[in-house]
């Protein structure tokens, strides 16, 4: 009976959860969807004065200083996905890898992951990759949509290798952690799905007998592919570096991301003028090009961040997290069966919500849950999330990666869905076992803090 009046009271009280579902079914834009359920909930408790608070936080949320960080990620990132940089990785992966059986599906692999330190984006991994390996692989005798699933599922290490924006929103918009904790949080896991994904390439290639993309590299092309890579390379070490050792802040590391990047397509561009190398891509007709889709990026993320601001605060005034935690407590105490369903929670939404609206509607109150209900440690929370909703963009039915996977491929969407199942299952095993095993998220941030002291 206890348990049916919480219930019950979950269920009155939370006007925003049910307007926000009921919106987002109407095929209502998610910023209005949560603008829409933050005012039902306000009016419905009798507080309608709070809406020019409201509109105050919204602004005061996209203004900060922090959050300036991602739209610089986004414009690195955006600028290291020409051409050259893209071709540099893929080439010294496939020195590396590329005379094994199934040569080109770990090259995917292990480009992505040499990407997602440039990036950290699945999207632009996605694209960018999947525009060069995809026909590649296609011609080394590799069905497309096999091509295309690989390439989606091995995308979604970017967001989870630092540099990562999604962590960064997920570290400005939730109280209890900070981004260098998350990077380092991230490393282990995003190093494990590779290693998940090759294991399941390795037992693939084996069974349908890939074919083998090119003889064994010597020790010299090695050398001379990871040189023409060096500079792409150091990217992610000058950002993350800057930031472990306190020389910057996040946001003025990304900035400083940028300026290298930056600097590396101007200094490729006067080589390709003076006839040092034969051709490079980039031009300050592409700059104009690159600022653009930056510019509409950033502005979809700060609608979301300032309405998830407002939605926030209406959750938070309507008592939500207290009132799930308690129903929580009283369904289990047990925290490693929570975090069970916390797990499949989160892989469902993901099927449906993007990753960075998902941490923006339910990282408030699933955060407090899991920190306050349940004693997880909030570092370990945040990762176990971001790892959670970022497999979600490679998951059936509404996985943006799948439908960017498509539309590279030119291959049809179910097609695509039944070659990348073996490794959604595989990333889904590596989310349960970062999520027992919490020293693999937390033991590097704890490290890190002992070398410091």
């Amino acid at each position: 009976m206890f348990k049916i009046n919480i219930l019950s009271l979950v269920a009155f009280k939370s006007i925003a959860l049910w307007a926000f579902l009921i919106l987002l079914f109407l095929s209502v834009p998610v910023v209005f969807a949560m603008l829409g359920a933050s005012l039902l909930q306000f009016v419905h408790m009798g507080m309608p004065f709070r809406l020019s608070s409201t509109v105050g936080s919204i602004y005061s949320n996209v203004s900060s200083f922090p959050l300036m960080a991602v739209p610089f990620f986004i414009l690195a990132g955006e600028l290291m996905n020409l051409g050259f940089f893209t071709r540099a990785l893929i080439n010294v992966a496939r020195a590396f890898l590329g005379h094994l059986r199934g040569g080109l599906a770990y090259v995917n692999i292990i480009s992505s992951l040499l990407f997602s330190g440039l990036s950290g984006s699945a999207v632009a991994d996605t694209s960018a990759l999947g525009s060069v390996l995809i026909p590649a692989m296609e011609k080394n005798g590799y069905s497309r949509k096999f091509a295309a699933a690989v390439t989606a599922a091995s995308s979604v290490i970017g967001p989870i290798i630092p540099p990562s924006g999604l962590m960064v929103l997920y570290a400005f918009y939730i109280d209890g952690v900070n981004v260098i904790d998350m990077f380092l949080g991230g490393i282990i896991p995003g190093l494990f799905i590779a290693i998940a994904l090759i294991f399941v390439t390795y037992f693939m290639a084996k069974k349908h007998n890939f074919p083998i993309s090119n003889e064994k590299a010597s020790f010299k092309q090695r050398i001379q592919a990871t040189g023409k890579a060096f500079f792409p390379m150091l990217t992610p070490i000058i950002l993350l570096g800057s930031i472990f050792f306190s020389i910057a802040s996040p946001t003025e590391s990304a900035a400083i991301a940028v300026m290298y990047a930056l600097l590396l397509n101007l200094v490729m561009m006067i080589a390709h003028r003076l006839g040092f190398i034969a051709s490079f891509p980039f031009n300050f007709k592409m700059l104009g090009h690159v600022l653009k889709r930056t510019t509409v990026q950033t502005g979809v993320i700060l609608l979301l961040v300032g309405a998830a601001g407002a939605y926030s605060q209406a959750i938070t005034f309507a008592e939500i997290p207290a009132l799930v935690t308690e129903f929580l407590k009283n369904v289990t105490d047990n925290k490693y069966l929570f975090l069970l369903i916390l797990n499949i929670t989160l892989l469902i939404v993901g099927m449906f919500l993007d990753a960075g609206p998902a941490i923006l509607i339910l990282g408030p109150i699933l955060s407090k849950v899991a920190v306050v209900g349940y004693g997880v440690d909030p570092v370990h929370f945040a990762v176990i999330m971001c790892v959670n909703v970022t497999v979600g963009l490679a998951t059936p039915p509404m996985g943006l990666v799948l439908f960017v996977a498509t539309s590279v491929a030119r291959e049809k969407f179910m097609a695509i869905v039944k070659e990348i199942i073996p490794f959604l299952l595989a990333e889904i095993a590596v989310i349960l076992l970062i999520t027992y095993c919490p020293i693999l998220v937390t033991g590097l941030p704890n490290l890190f803090k002992f070398l410091a002291s």
